[in-house]
């Protein structure tokens, strides 16, 4: 008995050695990590607060891990739902009680659906593994649903699969990395991807991108930026988020940089030429806050004359830190000093208490904006205050 106490004793006391060890490494994890109050308008109206000029509502409530977002031609809301392997559609507020009318199923069954795009009578869907298309008028699908694209590098950290439609008329597909920091075993992880509208032609293009979930073409220049989520475990303020102007061929430094071509701790150390012919990002956002969707504001209706030429971009919210940051929505504007941010939509972080992270946006022909929150399951609306229309 007296040896098998023993070797308790120092079984534990292994234990307790070993988790000093990762606590040390590892900075503690600082997530929501129960769920959150069910969302309602008193909630929003408590806790939200959009910038001055606008007025947010609880557009739609129980949309389970509602992330992207896109707006039809008669200004209906379409959501994914990885989760569930779902695409919704939230039915345009008609009623003016700053609700969406009901909600409908567009297409179930798929694998992670997260990136959509509508063009042409099409809508198109990035499933983890796959992309697809099929027929919509708007309100309903039609038709089989087509395979464009099969095999896509699925699982690890960051399988969701980011698409869009770009000005060209080609299909672009972001894929994260499949880790924190490693070199990829397929090389179109970390990258983003280029697509004929059928799905053939594949090409790789852009490297270096850890996890831009977002991107959009500003329609001030025609540039492509995308956001890009930092690598974890270098503390609380190293690396930055970052905010990337993608050109074609483009490498921009991960894993081998964080930052302004700082390089990596772990796989940095002997790629000088690599880091050095790398592009930096053109803004930062604080670490481990998470940029996710952005969206470039295009509608002119009721758009205060401030906010043209602006992007919208949604910070998911830190795990990573020892105090929470993030979770918030903020705007982007250019000027003559450069990209400065400004506080767009607060209050889903007070006090360390969460109750919502936002995932997403999009803007309706009507210039409302729209925020898809997969942690409360739900998605806000943002017009202009009566006042100030």
């Amino acid at each position: 008995m007296k040896i098998l106490r023993r070797l308790f004793i120092g079984l534990g006391a292994l234990i307790a050695v070993l988790l000093l060890a990762v606590w040390i490494v590892m900075p503690p994890v600082n997530v929501p990590l129960f769920e959150p109050p069910a969302m309602d308008e008193a909630l929003v109206s408590d806790r939200l607060r959009v910038r001055e000029g606008y007025k947010v509502s609880l557009f739609a409530a129980g949309i389970k891990d509602a992330r992207v977002l896109r707006a039809t031609g008669g200004d209906h809301i379409l959501v994914t739902s990885p989760g569930t392997g779902r695409v919704l559609i939230l039915y345009s507020d008609d009623d003016g009680d700053g609700q969406s009318d009901g909600n409908d199923v567009v297409l179930e069954g798929l694998n992670g659906p997260n990136g959509i795009d509508l063009l042409n009578g099409f809508l198109y869907v990035a499933e983890e593994d796959q992309v697809g298309r099929i027929a919509f008028d708007g309100r309903q699908t039609s038709g089989t649903y087509e395979i464009l694209v099969k095999d896509l590098p699925g699982g690890g950290n960051h399988w969701k699969k980011t698409l869009r439609i770009g000005p060209d008329g080609l299909i672009y597909v972001a894929v994260g990395s499949s880790c924190n920091v490693c070199e990829e075993g397929d090389r179109r992880r970390g990258t983003l991807l280029q697509y004929q509208l059928d799905g053939s032609g594949e090409r790789i293009f852009a490297t270096g991108l850890r996890n831009s979930a977002g991107f959009d073409w500003s329609p001030n220049d025609g540039q492509l930026y995308a956001t890009d989520n930092g690598r974890d475990l270098l503390g609380d303020e190293f690396p930055p988020c970052e905010l990337n102007l993608v050109v074609d061929g483009g490498f921009y430094g991960w894993p081998y940089a964080n930052g302004a071509r700082i390089p990596d701790p772990d796989l940095g150390n002997d790629k000088q030429s690599l880091i050095a012919n790398s592009i930096p990002p053109v803004f930062d956002f604080p670490a481990h806050n998470a940029p996710l969707g952005i969206v470039f504001l295009q509608s002119t209706i009721h758009r205060p004359a401030n906010m043209g030429g602006a992007a919208i971009v949604a910070l998911h919210g830190s795990w990573n830190r020892t105090r929470k940051d993030g979770y918030k929505v903020v705007s982007l504007h250019w000027d003559e000093a450069g990209i400065r941010a400004q506080d767009f939509l607060t209050g889903f972080l007070l006090d360390g208490d969460v109750i919502g992270r936002p995932a997403e946006v999009a803007e309706d022909h009507q210039g409302n904006i729209y925020v898809a929150d997969d942690f409360a399951n739900a998605v806000y609306r943002v017009t202009r205050a009566p006042e100030s229309a």
